[in-house]
C-alpha cells in the first residue's frame, strides 16, 4: 500500500485508537489489497462484497474478526480514501445468538501455566488471567503500571481508547517480582523484539498454542479464554456484576451478563431450597 498505508496509519493516531487497533486495521487492508493484488483505489464496492463473501464462506471466519475487517476496510474506504460509497451499502452483520463462554477450569489453569516454561510468555498469561486482561492489554503493559502499593493495574490501551484499573494478585505480584529479578525490563514489562518495544501478540498467541496442545486443550482455548475464565470465577466466587464490569473495562453491563452462566459442576454444589422444605409423602396419596 506504500504511501496509502502511511496515510492511514496517520489518519488512524490522529482518531486516537490503540495501538493494537492500528495493526490490525493495517494487517486486514494489506490482506484485502493481497487478495485482489491491485491498490484499493481501483477496487470497488463489487471487490468488497466479493471479498466479504469470500471470508464468510471459504475462509470461515468468526463474527468478532469479521466484524473488525468490515470495520477496518470501513475505515480505509470512509476516512483516509474519502470514498463512503464504496462500503456504506454493504449490511452489517446481525450479532450471532449469545453463546456461553467456554472456560478453563483451576486444574487445568495450573497444567496450562506449567507448560509455559518461558518466564516472559508464563508470567504474560499470568497477567491475562489473573487481571482478566486482553492479550494486547497485557503486552502492553509498562513497569510503572503495577501499583503494588494500591495493589492495581493500571490498563493503558484498552479497547476503544479507555484507560482503566483492574485487581493486582498477590499471587501475580510474587511472580511479576521474580521475573523482574530475571528480566530487569527498564520500561515495557514484556519487551519485544525489532521495531516492536512491547512483545508482539501473535508470537505470544503460537507459544501459548503451544502450551495448551501439551496439556491437551483444544483449539478453543485462546489467551481470550483466560480472561473469561478469570470473570466466570469472579463470578462463582461471589465477586458483584458491576466490579467484574469496571476490571472488565465494559462499558455495557449486557456484556458482562454474559458471564452470568455457571458451570455444570458448580451447578451441582447448589442446594435446591425445596431441600428445605420439611415436606412427608403420606402414604397412600399415589394415584
Amino acid at each position: 500500500m506504500g504511501q496509502l498505508r502511511d496515510r492511514m496509519e496517520q489518519d488512524l493516531i490522529l482518531r486516537g485508537l490503540s495501538p493494537a487497533t492500528r495493526r490490525n486495521y493495517l494487517l486486514y487492508c494489506r490482506k484485502f489489497v493481497g487478495h485482489y493484488r491491485r491498490p484499493p483505489e481501483d477496487l470497488g464496492e463489487v471487490e468488497v462484497r466479493e471479498y466479504l463473501l469470500h471470508l464468510i464462506q471459504v475462509e470461515q471466519v468468526s463474527y468478532a474478526t469479521y466484524r473488525q475487517i468490515l470495520a477496518a476496510l470501513k475505515f480505509l474506504y470512509c476516512v483516509t480514501l474519502q470514498r463512503p460509497w464504496t462500503i456504506d451499502r454493504i449490511p452489517f452483520p446481525r450479532r450471532p445468538r449469545d453463546e456461553f463462554p467456554r472456560v478453563v477450569g483451576r486444574e487445568q489453569l495450573v497444567q496450562l501455566f506449567a507448560a509455559l516454561r518461558n518466564p516472559k510468555y508464563r508470567t504474560l498469561f499470568l497477567t491475562c488471567y489473573a487481571a482478566g486482561l486482553r492479550i494486547s492489554e497485557a503486552c502492553a503493559l509498562r513497569v510503572e503500571d503495577i501499583d503494588s502499593r494500591r495493589m492495581v493495574i493500571r490498563v493503558r490501551y484498552a479497547k476503544g481508547s479507555k484507560q482503566r484499573y483492574t485487581v493486582l494478585s498477590s499471587q501475580l505480584l510474587i511472580a511479576l517480582r521474580g521475573y523482574w529479578k530475571v528480566a530487569r525490563p527498564p520500561e515495557w514489562l514484556f519487551p519485544g523484539q525489532g521495531k516492536s518495544p512491547f512483545i508482539c501478540a501473535d508470537s505470544a498467541r503460537q507459544v501459548f498454542r503451544a502450551a495448551r496442545d501439551e496439556v491437551g486443550l483444544g483449539t478453543w482455548c485462546t489467551p481470550h479464554t483466560l480472561r473469561h475464565s478469570f470473570a466466570t470465577h469472579l463470578l462463582e466466587s461471589g465477586t458483584q456484576l458491576n466490579v467484574i464490569q469496571a476490571v472488565l473495562g465494559h462499558s455495557s453491563i449486557r456484556t458482562t451478563t454474559t458471564y452470568m452462566h455457571v458451570r455444570t459442576d458448580h451447578i451441582a454444589t447448589i442446594k435446591s431450597p425445596l431441600d428445605s422444605l420439611p415436606l412427608t409423602e403420606k402414604r397412600g396419596s399415589h394415584q
